[in-house]
């Protein structure tokens, strides 16, 4: 018969998760974002090498909310966007949140 193996107790430190921020720790935020960014000792957490950027991809994890809308479009471009199989809505909203980030770029 094997012995149960235990597995060790990880220790938290600082506020669990989802626990709004102490008195305390509001005005260490508060004092830090009001430093200049040379001036934060930031030698516990030494900055990365462009290497360790290489495959980097902004907004992997960001799932912005989805809204249900009813919306009236012309046959041929739901055909259109349909004719590449599944994901025709996803599709749609990759082509609006484009143009809407080409035209914020632009104002």
């Amino acid at each position: 018969m094997q012995k149960a193996t235990r597995k060790p107790k990880i220790q938290r430190r600082g506020r669990a998760s989802g626990q709004p921020l102490t008195a305390r720790q509001k005005r260490e935020l508060a004092v830090l974002a009001a430093l200049p960014d040379d001036q934060i000792d930031t030698s516990d957490i030494p900055e990365l090498p462009p290497s360790a950027w290489k495959h980097a991809v902004r907004g992997r994890f960001y799932r912005p909310l989805k809204q249900a809308i009813s919306m009236r479009l012309d046959a041929d471009v739901v055909a259109w966007l349909k004719q590449r199989g599944k994901g025709y809505q996803t599709r749609a909203n990759s082509i609006l949140r484009q143009r809407m980030l080409d035209e914020t770029k632009r104002a």
